[in-house]
């Protein structure tokens, strides 16, 4: 079963940035997806973007054209560049694998957009 362990959540003001990192304790199969989950209190989670082995990426629709979904192969690493945050953004963001039927959670990041 991988592992994951993410970095860089943090407080950010509306209009800001952050970058989240989360890497993998092997190399991920072509046949595994990576995503990140964003969750507020009393919530579950909910996905907000996604990227396959092949760098096909997905967004809901509150992030497209603010968040960026990128990996890198070579380091077994996928990032989440988050450009123009607003309050609606705060949550705890984590780093999911699917693979095989299974999913496997990083251990979660805590981001909050405040002024």
């Amino acid at each position: 079963q991988v592992h994951l362990v993410e970095s860089g959540g943090g407080r950010v003001e509306p209009g800001g940035s952050l970058t989240l990192s989360c890497v993998a304790s092997r190399p991920l199969a072509t046949s595994e997806q990576m995503a990140w989950y964003r969750q507020v209190p009393g919530k579950e989670p909910d996905i907000v973007a996604s990227i396959t082995h092949d760098g096909i990426k997905g967004y809901v629709g509150a992030v497209k054209g603010r968040f960026a979904n990128s990996r890198d192969i070579a380091t077994n690493t996928v990032y989440l560049q988050m450009n123009d945050l607003t309050d609606e953004d705060t949550g705890i963001y984590f780093c999911n694998d699917f693979s095989g039927g299974q999913f496997t959670w990083g251990q979660g990041l805590q981001v909050t957009v405040s002024s």
